[in-house]
């Protein structure tokens, strides 16, 4: 990890690996936990593969959706780890995205009380990740792990 380049989260998920595992990726669970709530999440493609395509539309109402991420898989470690980029979308042509390109990596783990789910978010350079870190990464990335937690351990989120 590069303190100048990364952003990271650390948190135990008091549920199996398992069930945190197929809240990444089963597209019902996933899209209830990507987006900070009240923001509702379309999923349009969820394929957890190497090379697979992690497209996804937003909304506030429920019923008007626009863009919000649309990337690729690089690397898929069955219940261990998942790395995506948007720098390459979903058709794995260059992107340029906004507000800021990043490489995420899920690492999930076993711990005593749980998962420990840890994410390490990567940027090409110093601006780009203050510019994440300035957008609320904390509190987005935050929220969303909290939504995952409420998923994975079959509690509602909120």
């Amino acid at each position: 990890m590069n303190p100048d380049l990364d952003l990271t989260l650390d948190r135990v998920i008091r549920a199996p690996r398992a069930k945190v595992w197929n809240a990444w990726t089963d597209p019902a669970r996933f899209a209830q936990w990507w987006l900070p709530a009240p923001t509702v999440c379309r999923v349009d493609r969820l394929e957890v593969r190497p090379g697979g395509a992690l497209v996804t539309g937003m909304s506030d109402d429920g019923s008007a959706f626009v863009p919000h991420m649309d990337a690729s898989f690089l690397v898929v470690d069955e219940m261990e780890r998942i790395v995506f980029t948007n720098a390459i979308d979903s058709a794995w042509r260059p992107a340029n995205p906004e507000p800021v390109t990043m490489t995420a990596e899920i690492t999930l783990r076993d711990h005593a009380d749980g998962t420990h789910y840890q994410v390490v978010v990567r940027h090409g350079d110093p601006a780009a990740r203050a510019r994440h870190a300035d957008l609320g990464f904390a509190d987005g990335w935050g929220a969303t792990t909290g939504q995952l937690a409420a998923v994975a351990e079959g509690r509602p989120i909120g």
